[in-house]
């Protein structure tokens, strides 16, 4: 009777280890309700980003069930950061849309937390930021536009898709502090929004702007037009394809990268085990003709950082972006 007790209990075992091996799916993303957190309402670039993301994890098998994709608008994100920090920090079946807007709102404390309250996943493509003008625009080169505006801080009329203080803004400042341009200085530029990189470059081809910073996707369509001329692309390389005649700032003696990215951070708890499966399934994502498809009909250009490499990126940015803010007022 002993013995065959002892082999009940091994058989009940086995069956429980088996059991909890198969409540994971079978590529262990991440728990059994995997679900993407979109801080926007539907049809919204970070809703596009999950709702993508999601589809393509399920055609590639990544995860076992449908990506659940959820939307939580508010405060530019930070009504999702506050959610996910209080009450979903150690929930292995989230992970959650951002991108550079979302990461100069925490630079600017905008966010209840910091970047150390949750755990940066990966980035998998971004839009390029571009400093343009008119083809028959007095400035040939980046260099001469800086130049001008080191002279006279007051005298250029600038413009873009992002208010005072908004990425487009401060990587046109982040240009100006490549050439010299003192702090006080900053604050002395004239700026104007528009709602899109294709007004902005509208008004500016009608004379009411002189300099545009935006990014190259949504204006792709003026430079194949050979309306514009691109003074510098703020890329880490030389784009590719019918752009690749762009040349970077950085070539151009000012180092400043200014990528528009897409990607995704998860909870400050979670386990690292779930962590780096998270990043595996991301990179089968990125991997796949799929992504590059997507990326390409959003003007994205693919481009992959995960994991520490991921999260140095994003706190030399918040540092960065933080001390561009301070120093034009901003934030105090």
């Amino acid at each position: 009777m002993e013995i065959i007790a002892g082999r009940r209990a091994l058989a009940a075992g086995m069956l429980g280890l088996a059991g909890l091996a198969g409540a994971r799916p079978a590529a262990a993303f991440v728990g059994p309700r995997p679900e993407c957190l979109a801080p926007s309402a539907p049809g919204g670039g970070w809703d596009f980003t999950c709702r993508t993301v999601g589809r393509l994890m399920q055609e590639l098998k990544v995860v076992s069930q449908p990506v659940q994709v959820s939307n939580m608008p508010g405060a530019v994100g930070a009504v999702a950061f506050a959610n996910v920090t209080s009450r979903r920090a150690a929930d292995n079946n989230l992970f959650v849309a951002t991108s550079t807007v979302g990461l100069t709102q925490i630079a600017q404390r905008r966010y209840p937390g910091d970047v150390d309250r949750v755990r940066w996943l990966a980035m998998l493509g971004a839009d390029t930021g571009v400093i343009l003008v008119r083809a028959d625009s007095r400035f040939k080169t980046l260099g001469d536009f800086l130049d001008a505006l080191k002279a006279d801080p007051g005298g250029i009329v600038t413009g873009g898709s992002s208010s005072l203080g908004g990425y487009d803004h401060l990587r046109l400042l982040l240009l100006a502090q490549k050439a010299g341009i003192p702090s006080a200085d900053l604050k002395r530029f004239r700026w104007i929004h528009y709602d899109g990189g294709g007004p902005a470059v509208t008004q500016m081809l009608g004379g009411h702007v002189e300099v545009v910073s935006t990014d190259l996707a949504e204006i792709a369509g003026f430079v194949e037009a050979g309306q514009i001329r691109v003074l510098g692309a703020m890329a880490e390389a030389r784009l590719a394809g019918s752009f690749a005649n762009i040349p970077t700032a950085r070539e151009q003696g000012y180092d400043v990268v200014g990528l528009n990215w897409r990607g995704f951070y998860t909870g400050g708890r979670v386990s690292d085990e779930h962590y780096n499966a998270m990043i595996a399934g991301l990179k089968q994502v990125y991997d796949s003709e799929g992504w590059k498809e997507a990326a390409r009909r959003s003007g994205l250009q693919p481009i992959w950082r995960s994991g520490p490499d991921f999260e140095r990126f994003v706190a030399n940015m918040v540092t960065e972006l933080r001390s561009l803010s301070q120093d034009i007022g901003i934030i105090s």
